[in-house]
């Protein structure tokens, strides 16, 4: 199917672009009554089109209509083939081996390009493993360690003491769930393609989870939520949606050092719900804002860092934003901290707020 997609494309670029050379050179002898610039403008087509075309096959095939084309209609005697003549085999010689030699260059820039996108998915797969390798080893071990320890130690360990190692199990353990969660909104999303399973989602249902969800694992933090009263319809994926969301509070927890308030904010503008996370925390420094969606998963964080990378990474949650024909941006507040959103269409017969 995406092959017959692209094989029609090409066809009707085709019969564009020769439609356009020719009617271009009808007008330069009407105006100016002169042929002179009409076989270097067909060449200029077949290049085109041997440049924009898959294969050699459409540039073969513009190399011999545009030398019947001249032949026809730009060489005595007019509107008549004369197809043995000196400058109609000289054209269709030139013109295919225009054809041909760009078809060639494109198709090997493009075998490039199919390359090097190849090698940036294994470099994101290779980000992806290693930090995923050390996340799980860490908390693992304690587990381990955890129970080992009261295993073998069962009847000398103190009750508070055995208490204090089952919630540090129970902690790990939640930490490792999270890192499924967010494995599995991974697996959903190839390079710049996410596998989209769109629904109405009501919007306070969207956040109330989001903020059970949160408040499980992070106790001990508050945000202050601000959302329309009205009730609001947006067609998204609530999985990878929410999950984008929980990074973001995440990344706030883990990264922004100071942090005393916490905001989740969604206001409606032009009939898009604009979704932002903000914090009044240290802020994004110059030089990682610059790199902030470069990689998959914090690949520069410490080694002996255990938790802080453990999100599916600011450039998955761009993709899976990009993907719901929105934007995600990122930048300081003026009152210190970091600021992140982006915008959701939402159902077109929704009220909107000015």
């Amino acid at each position: 199917m995406k092959n017959k997609k692209h094989i029609i494309a090409d066809g009707l670029f085709t019969v564009i672009t020769l439609t356009v050379v020719f009617l271009v050179n009808l007008l330069l002898v009407e105006l100016y009554d002169t042929k002179t610039m009409t076989p270097m403008i067909f060449v200029l087509g077949v290049f085109l089109v041997s440049w924009r075309t898959q294969g050699y096959g459409f540039g073969i095939v513009a190399s011999l209509i545009s030398v019947l084309a001249v032949n026809w209609a730009f060489t005595y005697p007019y509107w008549s083939f004369d197809l043995i003549s000196p400058e109609c085999i000289s054209s269709a010689v030139v013109m295919l081996i225009v054809s041909t030699m760009t078809g060639a260059l494109t198709t090997r820039l493009k075998q490039q390009e199919k390359l090097k996108a190849e090698a940036e998915k294994e470099r994101m797969r290779g980000n992806l493993l290693r930090a995923v390798s050390h996340d799980l080893r860490t908390p693992l071990t304690s587990i381990y360690g955890s129970c080992s320890a009261i295993i073998e130690n069962f009847d000398n360990i103190p009750q508070e003491k055995q208490l204090l190692l089952l919630k540090d199990m129970q902690s790990d353990s939640q930490w490792l769930n999270r890192m499924v969660e967010n494995l599995l909104s991974v697996t959903r999303v190839d390079a710049d393609k996410v596998r989209l399973s769109k629904r109405s989602v009501v919007l306070e249902e969207l956040i109330d989870a989001l903020l059970v969800r949160f408040h499980k694992h992070y106790p001990n933090h508050k945000i202050q939520v601000q959302i329309p009263e009205d009730f609001v319809s947006i067609p998204m994926d609530p999985v990878l949606i929410q999950q984008v969301l929980m990074n973001l509070l995440e990344n706030a927890v883990f990264h922004a050092h100071g942090m005393q308030n916490l905001w989740l904010r969604v206001i409606l503008k032009n009939n898009k719900a604009v979704f932002s996370v903000e914090d009044d925390g240290c802020g994004i420094s110059a030089d990682r804002m610059e790199h902030l969606f470069t990689g998959l998963l914090d690949s520069e964080a410490p080694a002996d860092s255990t938790r802080s990378n453990m999100g599916i990474g600011l450039s998955v949650c761009r993709t899976i934003v990009k993907a719901h024909g929105g934007e995600l941006k990122a930048g300081n507040r003026p009152q210190g901290g970091a600021a992140f959103s982006f915008a959701l269409e939402m159902e077109e017969t929704e009220h909107v707020e000015q």
